[in-house]
């Protein structure tokens, strides 16, 4: 078979596969299109379907003798609110919504955390973001069980809608038993990169680094603002970072997304370090004609 050179640009270009893009064919496509590397997402599917995938990757470097890069991307620890009787209810703006330890399924004035850390956490007049921030709660009272909040940004809420906070640092483990296990057969594959989803401290990266040994590059996913006070401290332990732009603008203003893209990138430049500047693009000019804050940022880059 010909040799391929590698191509001669210095951006190379990331490309995620997803269920319209994890056939030989189609991913031999992809390369051929200029895909440099590829993207596994650990959020979605088994890892049995995971390890066909990687085949296939690596298949495509035997046929045109040249090494391609995989990198696997673990979920993270993802913050949920709990179910509702009814499925849904509708918050109003202006009125007061409770989140607690009750497991009852909610209603419209409450609905149940499972994630106790986050009492501890929390301080009054913080925000609370729900369903990728479509929603805004203010924290007004705090208790050992229990949140009260005014509703800011009202709207539908439904089962298990994520919820960020983005004006603390969680301590919450940036590595969940699921990340364990795919980290590891990850490594078993013998992938060539490992993204760290939700990095908000560089302990959380040595955390990683540690796990991971020599076996593998750790990518640090920049994603949370409290990652941001901290950002060379990461940046010198990780191999490399990635700016999540959508899901940074969940939790800043639009606005303030596309300097601090540039902030990233300028860091790790200068510390010698890859980085990658990656989010869904532009969704909302094909499926709606009101971009959401995440996809603001996108066009304001």
């Amino acid at each position: 078979m010909q040799y391929h050179k590698p191509r001669m640009r210095k951006v190379r270009i990331l490309a995620t596969l997803g269920p319209a893009s994890d056939t030989p064919e189609m991913i031999e496509k992809l390369f051929r299109a200029g895909a440099d590397a590829f993207r596994v997402n650990m959020s979605h599917g088994e890892q049995a379907d995971k390890a066909q995938l990687i085949a296939n990757i690596r298949a495509l470097e035997k046929a045109y003798n040249r090494p391609t890069t995989i990198l696997v991307d673990l979920q993270g620890p993802k913050l949920r609110v709990g179910s509702f009787a009814e499925g849904k209810v509708e918050l109003h703006t202006g009125d007061s919504f409770r989140l607690d330890t009750d497991p009852t399924p909610g209603d419209a004035q409450r609905v149940h955390l499972p994630h106790p850390e986050i009492f501890a956490a929390l301080e009054v007049n913080a925000r609370l973001l729900l369903d990728d921030g479509k929603l805004v709660l203010r924290v007004t009272e705090i208790g050992p069980d229990h949140i009260v909040t005014k509703v800011e940004v009202g709207g539908t809420l439904s089962n298990r809608k994520g919820l960020n906070v983005p004006d603390v640092v969680i301590p919450i483990a940036a590595l969940t038993e699921k990340d364990r296990s795919d980290l590891a057969f990850a490594l078993e594959q013998g992938v060539d990169w490992i993204a760290m989803s939700f990095v908000q401290r560089p302990e959380d990266v040595a955390e990683g680094k540690k796990l991971i040994g020599n076996k593998a590059a750790l990518l640090a996913k920049i994603e949370k603002p409290a990652a941001i006070g901290r950002l060379e401290e990461i940046i010198e332990l990780a191999d490399g970072v990635m700016v999540a732009r959508g899901d940074l603008g969940v939790e800043m203003r639009p606005e303030q997304v596309p300097p601090l893209q540039k902030k990233i990138v300028s860091t790790a430049r200068r510390m010698g370090k890859p980085v990658v500047v990656a989010t869904q693009m532009l969704e909302s000019m094909i499926v709606s004609p009101s971009p959401t804050r995440a996809e603001v940022s996108d066009v304001a880059t």
